[in-house]
């Protein structure tokens, strides 16, 4: 029988679907993967069934409906402080996963070089891998993930093609400081690079952090491609709505290789997303005040339970240290912690290219009633070890 793509020993299945799989096994509360268990607004679900009734049930656009890219046009123009064409700079894709594959596909050729940051959401290196390209690994270090600018310099000295920022990160909640993306910005152009953005925690940013985005600041918009999605900001991840936003002299690229991935996002929901987007400054207000309490509340309870924890300065995820515990296996310590405990995490060493395996993720986008009853739980953690 002949062989599959060697390309595909260069990286592991999911680890964070796996342990959504573990988590059903055991009847655990889910906080590895990170989707909510509240439902959208309101609105936006009554949009979805107006759009279903209307007939949109063919395929759209290839690269997006015009009211989606309208709306999306006017809400980014809004908060990014750049001026967007919905027309030449947007590609509508099937969720930011495509997205990022799309952009990178887009830019790098066989053998080029990508940087991409440690700890790292996982599907960034298997991008680079499918492209061709060869990812180029730049340490974030404790306690604020920061990184040095002078091994960050040497990484742009290997002749790389692209550099890819997830900000706010995934799994960290890091959120860079407009002296670091700055300092991103003055050698991607220097090295004349390319910047993939994933931002899909864009409006999930706790005070006094501030989210800004490097495609806003002077020379960056002709060389970033700014991934993002609908999924997080109202609670969609099964819609799959994501887009890229890039220079027009780099969007008809874009649109070929999503063309050819995926043909188009789904059409209806597209019509219903439009919607959303033109939600008023409150929505996201809300959305933050929310997301804090949350925050707040899940982190109350580490405390209680005496565990170790980064703060997230944004997105919803915490990065938990369980070296007290004895397991020198972190994913063995999440599947006993899953089936003895009754709560779900990811391994930490699935983010890391370190030898990092002291370290899980939980995320705490779920309703105040479910962290609860998680937290509750993880109160047992250090009796039941």
């Amino acid at each position: 029988m002949p062989k599959i793509a060697s390309r595909l020993s260069g990286f592991t299945e999911s680890v964070i679907r796996e342990m959504t799989r573990v988590a059903d096994q055991y009847g655990a509360i889910n906080l590895s993967q990170g989707f909510p268990d509240f439902d959208p607004p309101t609105e936006l679900v009554a949009a979805a069934q107006r759009a279903l009734e209307q007939g949109y049930h063919q395929y759209a656009t290839t690269w997006g409906t015009a009211s989606f890219r309208q709306a999306l046009a006017r809400k980014q123009t809004r908060f990014m402080g750049v001026e967007i064409d919905p027309d030449a700079h947007i590609t509508v894709t099937c969720g930011s996963t495509e997205a990022m594959m799309t952009a990178m596909m887009t830019v790098c050729n066989p053998g080029d070089k990508v940087i991409v940051f440690s700890p790292f959401y996982e599907n960034y290196a298997a991008d680079a891998i499918l492209s061709g390209a060869e990812p180029v690994y730049v340490p974030l270090r404790p306690p604020d993930f920061t990184f040095d600018p002078d091994e960050l310099r040497r990484a742009f000295q290997q002749g790389v093609k692209a550099l890819v920022l997830c900000n706010p990160a995934n799994p960290t909640g890091k959120v860079f400081t407009l002296e670091e993306l700055q300092q991103i910005a003055d050698l991607a152009q220097e090295y004349d690079t390319f910047v993939l953005t994933d931002e899909v925690y864009e409006h999930i940013v706790y005070a006094p952090h501030k989210h800004t985005y490097i495609a806003s600041l002077p020379g960056m918009f002709e060389r970033t491609l700014s991934c993002s999605s609908l999924s997080k900001t109202y609670a969609i991840t099964g819609w799959r709505l994501g887009y890229v936003i890039a220079p027009a002299e780099v969007t008809g690229g874009v649109r070929k290789v999503h063309d050819f991935l995926t043909v188009g996002a789904p059409h209806p929901l597209q019509h219903a997303a439009a919607t959303a987007l033109d939600f008023s400054d409150d929505y996201y207000d809300r959305l933050l005040v929310d997301y804090t309490r949350r925050r707040d509340l899940f982190l109350g309870y580490l405390d209680r339970a005496g565990l170790r924890y980064t703060i997230p300065q944004g997105a919803y995820y915490v990065l938990v240290d369980i070296s007290e515990f004895g397991f020198e296996d972190d994913t063995r310590f999440c599947v006993w912690l899953a089936e003895e405990i009754g709560v779900a995490a990811v391994p930490g060493s699935s983010f890391f290219r370190e030898p990092v395996n002291h370290l899980i993720r939980f995320h705490f986008a779920k309703r105040e009633a479910t962290l609860t009853t998680a937290g509750e739980r993880l109160l047992r953690l250090k009796a039941a070890v």
